[in-house]
């Protein structure tokens, strides 16, 4: 193993909610939203199905080698030259979502809070933090995501508290206009975003220091994470309205600036930005961890910690390269990313699972 650290199943499973949360937050109400419209709610609750389900396939083949991260076990299962190769084709994959998460972070930024602030200088920022974090390990991020944990929920809690004078029940009507198509594609959507994304994981998984817990730390995680996505993209829609919704890229932080309790508590948007903010974070972390990992085993290196600085870099340039607008970014994630995460996140890990099975199987 790349690092000698253990983490509690606690830990691990608030490490899977603030990754679902993630960017989910901002983006996932207008996803769900444009094809499943005033059903987007059920669709998510669906995706949220999905999303348990892939915590199984995931627990079950790291639970095959609780000693080895996934780039490790490839090689035990595929042999060595096939298993560099399949990571080899994986590593563009969390590369990739880092580095879309960080251009989400520096999207929002220069839209909405720094307008006239340079985009790089966000992301060199941010990246600072984040590489100084990968670098003091995994027990260190899990216990600053644990010491974070009760202030996301507290602020959540905020929010829904403050919006819920606005709430009109008559915007989720009628349920099922359009039938289940719409809504089945709005679920595949939410499955692929955040819950397909979850391989990285198997990164994280050996970390754990109790193996025999970490189904139910799975669950926990995805089920709390899914559970306030699901909770804001239905407030999102009892109060802006699913047309609305649909049209904004960011409609959770809209819903935030409708906050007015008495023409006196008002414009606190600050709230949705201070929880996104909080899980983002992680879910940039653990993806650029992932990242590290990869290419350390990749070029058989002992010390991943070398990688950190040059991969940063590289992110930095990649998150202005991979996507130059906000509504390219949300096109990729509505038409695109469903097949590149189904490839990675799905596809890779059953085969590696049925080829495990078959190597066990025979004599």
């Amino acid at each position: 193993m790349p690092e000698k650290a253990k983490i509690a199943a606690r830990q691990f499973a608030i490490l899977v909610f603030m990754f679902t949360a993630g960017s989910s937050l901002l983006l996932a109400p207008a996803m769900l939203a444009t094809p499943a419209k005033q059903d987007a709610w059920l669709a998510g609750i669906l995706g949220l199905g999905a999303g348990l389900l892939l915590g199984l396939l995931y627990t079950k083949l790291g639970s095959l080698y609780p000693a080895m991260n996934l780039a490790q076990y490839s090689e035990k299962i595929l042999g060595k030259w096939m298993g560099k190769a399949v990571m080899l084709l994986f590593l563009p994959f969390p590369f990739l979502l880092a580095s879309l998460v960080l251009r989400n972070i520096g999207d929002f930024l220069t839209v909405y809070i720094m307008p006239e602030t340079p985009i790089q200088f966000i992301h060199i920022l941010m990246l600072i933090v984040v590489m100084m974090g990968i670098r003091l390990g995994i027990e260190t991020i899990a216990r600053a995501a644990e010491i974070i944990f009760p202030w996301f929920i507290v602020l959540f809690l905020l929010l829904a508290i403050l919006v819920s004078p606005q709430i009109d029940l008559q915007k989720t009507q009628p349920v099922l206009e359009e039938g289940m198509k719409p809504v089945l594609h709005g679920a595949l959507l939410f499955a692929a975003f955040p819950f397909m994304e979850y391989v990285v994981f198997l990164f994280i998984i050996p970390y754990v220091n109790r193996p025999e817990k970490v189904v139910k730390a799975f669950w926990a995680g995805t089920s709390m994470g899914g559970t306030v996505i699901v909770l804001l993209t239905a407030l999102t829609i009892l109060v802006i309205g699913p047309d609305h919704t649909a049209r904004e890229i960011y409609p959770s932080y809209v819903l935030a600036q409708k906050i007015n309790i008495g023409d006196f508590l008002q414009r606190i948007e600050a709230i949705i930005a201070g929880l996104w903010f909080i899980s983002i974070f992680f879910k940039l972390i653990i993806s650029y961890y992932a990242t590290t990992f990869t290419l350390a085993r990749i070029l058989n290196l002992k010390e991943y910690r070398i990688l950190v600085f040059p991969l940063g870099m590289l992110m930095v340039v990649f998150s202005l390269v991979s996507s130059p607008n906000i509504v390219y970014n949300m096109t990729v994630i509505l038409e695109v990313w469903v097949f590149f995460a189904g490839t990675f996140g799905l596809l890779l890990p059953l085969v590696l699972l049925g080829v495990a099975a078959i190597r066990k199987s025979l004599p």
